[in-house]
């Protein structure tokens, strides 16, 4: 089953669901069962569906890197030197065993993954790349963007998009 065949799955008491965990996933069900307009149970049913059918994928806490001093984001393209699909699983599987790698993407343009990470300072992102991002496998070129201001960040889903697809 295709993803958008999955997403045709849900209807709009689904996305309403969605919404509420996206911006409190601590909710409780009563509270979450009476912002949507179910009871309880109802909910709680839809949730352990949602869970397992994958549109939720985990709960997790949104920590500030700046607290735990992490305050350098950094976003590197690297271009490989090889473009045979065993290059990129190597690469891949290299970029998966990196903790300082939040995200890695594979994407169009002139390089070939695009890849975020935080660090504490300059001074560590420097001996990063050297020690680390440059010995990956196939790794050809790198071209760091040190952040200077995050205007804007957010893991919530636009699902307003979407909202029109589904049944009432």
């Amino acid at each position: 089953m295709t993803d958008s065949q999955n997403a045709r799955k849900l209807d709009r008491l689904d996305l309403k669901i969605l919404r509420a965990l996206q911006e409190n996933a601590r909710i409780s069900y009563v509270d979450l069962a009476g912002k949507v307009g179910l009871s309880t149970t109802p909910c709680m049913d839809r949730v352990k569906r949602l869970e397992r059918t994958g549109f939720i994928q985990g709960y997790h806490a949104s920590i500030d890197p700046l607290a735990l001093g992490l305050s350098l984001l950094v976003f590197v393209e690297i271009t490989l030197s090889n473009q045979s699909p065993d290059a990129f699983d190597e690469f891949r599987a290299a970029v998966d065993g990196l903790s300082y790698v939040q995200e890695c993407h594979l994407v169009s343009g002139q390089s070939d993954y695009l890849i975020k990470l935080r660090l504490t300072d300059l001074a560590s992102y420097r001996k990063y790349l050297g020690e680390m991002l440059l010995a990956l496998p196939y790794v050809r070129e790198s071209k760091s963007y040190i952040v200077m201001e995050e205007a804007k960040q957010t893991a919530l889903l636009p699902l307003d998009l979407i909202s029109h697809r589904f049944k009432r």
